[in-house]
């Protein structure tokens, strides 16, 4: 049994500050379990009264007969702690603490919902909230909540689970799920979060045979670790997660002094692990709803091709439209299939969506013939059929619902989905037979893409290679040179170049090395060069060197005249290629986070970036740079040969290990430029920068 089945399926519980006025919080929460239909044992625990709504109510629950599965906790703030030393000492190992005036409120909030962590830490207890709305399960008619949704709806049984922080935010989804004609298998809103969170809940849902789709709201996440496991658990077990995440985490990802800490904004961070983990991520508790009704009772799409058949020439293309928009493909079917079709119905026109127009109505029988020839013109993962108002039909739609079915039957691997005004009669048949309804068009598309891309997310979800520290590095400068030395040393390629110490020095290396060469400022106060001046391109000899070193100099010192100077880096002169950035961002919930993307100026005005997490493996590494819009750029362009990938791969892989073996020391690493050229690939500016050690004391 799963740790946390207690929290749903209790065979009994007690209810401590249970109230005899329904209006109460402690009140409604004894009347919910005790009137909708829950078959264990309810204790009402409180201090004076020997009876409660009708059931004998106990001093504490040491005065109870046997030791209950669960206790819900509805008292003020300041009693729960020896409320809950009684629940630790009686036995119980869950307890919902529903109480609030804790972290929330900040102040003494905080130490008091510290010492309930400790309490049930010392006592092997596990507890949700404090401020927590509580669990529900209503294929076992439990209902452990104040929620005051259910004094006028309550959540029908299903096989979507709910897993909220809010408790407004998941009474909310409960009351949108019922009314969609979505059933419930489990809900809870875990508050606070001082001990069980989203994450466990969704470890929880993805074991229970009683759920198959998993919905889920974040406001911040403390166990960035505990997260990827649930979701990639839920994926291994082929259960869809929809999940939103709003605000932001409790600790905001470090922007540093770089631009990967710039990009590497928490809502980016978040999506990547998302999608990493095989979850899709809502954008609206609709549209999180909608895509848990369509993977609760249909097949998840097998292809992003979707056939659309419409009575309307114009809502055909509004979805067509909506499609492409939301990653789906639209492909125009076959001469020989457009040819039969319109065998079957002369005034059907377009390629896809099919224009089938207003016609049909009169001729309902060919419509299961157009739709069986729809299903070979092209490949399709889903069909879409716009049918108007004749969802009101009762006398009409019977053709209709042969030809959906037949459609049904034939595919079994796919997604049928009806968009029509309806009755319940004609909708409900439809959903028995695993055919998603809509009302409204563009709701139905984005469904679709959700379901869509729930089967290819869990069909890539993998868990990033786990890696071992290494000891702490140092570096004995935070200047570019020192960066440099550290990942050339770690297996980025660099160019070979020289720091100097004098104009003299710098010339000789320049010479050494052939002309024409770069040069640039080094300083760990000066981490961008370019912000005073203090690159020179395309020197040309060593007289225009040394006259470079006293000018790299002269702008620094006018520029920054408090920065301390360390010399001029003088490299080779390289050109061609493609500009690149690869980076990496300590988050601190989700850990080290690789960036890539275009480089140089391109990075600020386009943002064109992708994040993945460390370490990568070459397959991983692949897919980062393909996500980037701008590596098109590295294959063939427009005739010219392609840039060497391979060498980018080893380059990424090298700076993902660096940042998992060093997490307790770098903070960020940017390498921009990283020029990929036909032949190679060579870091030509780089900044490493180390955490700072924690405050003493």
């Amino acid at each position: 049994m799963h740790q946390l089945e207690k929290m749903f399926r209790p065979r009994s519980v007690a209810v401590i500050g249970a109230s005899a006025d329904p209006e109460k919080l402690g009140g409604r929460a004894l009347w919910h379990i005790k009137e909708l239909g829950y078959k264990g044992k309810i204790y009402p625990i409180n201090v004076t009264a020997k009876e409660v709504q009708g059931l004998p109510a106990y001093a504490s629950v040491l005065d109870l007969p046997e030791t209950p599965d669960a206790a819900f906790m509805v008292l003020p703030a300041k009693l729960c702690a020896k409320a809950l030393e009684e629940c630790a000492q009686k036995g119980i190992k869950l307890v919902q603490v529903l109480s609030s005036g804790f972290a929330e409120e900040g102040g003494e909030g905080i130490a008091m919902q510290a010492e309930l962590v400790d309490i049930a830490k010392r006592n092997g207890m596990r507890i949700t909230g404090p401020n927590a709305l509580g669990s529900i399960s209503p294929p076992d008619d439990f209902f452990g909540t104040f929620s005051s949704l259910l004094a006028t709806a309550r959540p029908g049984p299903g096989t979507v689970g709910v897993a909220t922080q809010s408790g407004a935010y998941g009474s909310h989804i409960y009351a949108v799920a019922g009314f969609r004609g979505v059933g419930i298998s489990r809900a809870i809103a875990t508050g606070n979060e001082a001990d069980i969170d989203v994450a466990a809940c969704i470890d929880y849902l993805a074991d229970d045979p009683g759920t198959s789709v998993i919905c889920a709201s974040l406001e911040g996440c403390k166990d960035g670790a505990g997260l990827r496991r649930a979701l990639l658990k839920a994926a291994a077990a082929r259960k869809p997660v929809i999940i939103m995440k709003v605000g932001s985490t409790e600790e905001g990802a470090a922007a540093a002094a770089t631009h990967t800490g710039s990009l590497a904004g928490e809502d980016r961070i978040i999506d990547t692990v998302f999608r990493e983990c095989g979850a899709v991520r809502a954008q609206s508790i609709e549209e999180m709803i909608d895509i848990a009704y369509v993977c609760s009772i249909a097949p998840l799409p097998p292809s992003r091709g979707v056939g659309i058949l419409s009575v309307s020439g114009g809502l055909g293309v509004l979805m067509a439209d909506g499609g492409v928009n939301a990653g789906l493909k639209v492909p125009a079917m076959s001469d020989e299939v457009l040819a039969r079709i319109r065998e079957i119905q002369p005034a059907a026109g377009g390629r896809n969506p099919i224009d089938t127009t207003a016609q049909l109505n009169g001729r309902m029988h060919v419509f299961e013939t157009i739709s069986q020839a729809m299903m070979g013109g092209a490949e399709l993962g889903s069909f879409v059929f716009y049918l108007a108002h004749l969802g009101r039909n009762l006398e009409r739609f019977p053709p209709l619902e042969k030809a959906l079915l037949e459609l049904r039957r034939s595919a079994p691997d796919r997604l049928v989905v009806a968009v029509m005004t309806h009755i319940d009669e004609i909708r409900l048949k439809l959903e028995a037979a695993g055919i998603p309804v809509f009302e409204d068009p563009s709701r139905a598309i984005r469904a679709i893409a959700g379901a869509t891309f729930v089967r290819e997310l869990q069909a890539a979800a993998v868990a990033a290679p786990e890696m071992a520290k290494a000891a702490p590095v140092a570096l004995a400068s935070r200047n570019e040179a020192a960066a440099k030395a550290l990942l050339a040393k770690s297996g980025v390629p660099v160019l070979p170049e020289q720091a100097c110490a004098t104009a003299a020095e710098a010339a000789a290396a320049a010479t050494a090395m052939g002309f024409p060469v770069v040069m640039k400022i080094l300083s760990d106060d000066i981490p961008h060069k370019t912000e005073v001046g203090g690159v020179l391109l395309n020197v040309a000899d060593a007289a225009a060197v040394a006259a470079g070193f006293d000018e790299l100099f002269r702008r620094a010192k006018e520029k920054k005249p408090g920065a301390k100077l360390d010399g001029v880096l003088v490299a080779p002169m390289v050109s061609g290629g493609v500009e690149t950035i690869i980076g990496v961002q300590r988050d601190p919930v989700f850990g080290p986070m690789v960036m890539f993307g275009l480089g140089g100026v391109s990075v600020e005005l386009f943002g064109d970036v992708a994040f993945a997490t460390a370490p990568l493996t070459p397959e991983r590494a692949g897919k980062l740079i393909a996500s980037v819009k701008g590596a098109k750029l590295l294959d063939s362009f427009r005739g010219r040969p392609p840039m060497d990938k391979p060498a980018l791969v080893k380059a990424l892989i090298a700076v993902s290990e660096l940042a998992v073996a060093q997490q307790d020391t770098i903070e960020s690493v940017e390498i921009n430029p990283f020029l990929v050229r036909q032949d190679g690939a060579y870091a030509l500016d780089a900044l490493v920068a180390l955490r700072e050690a924690p405050a003493a004391g």
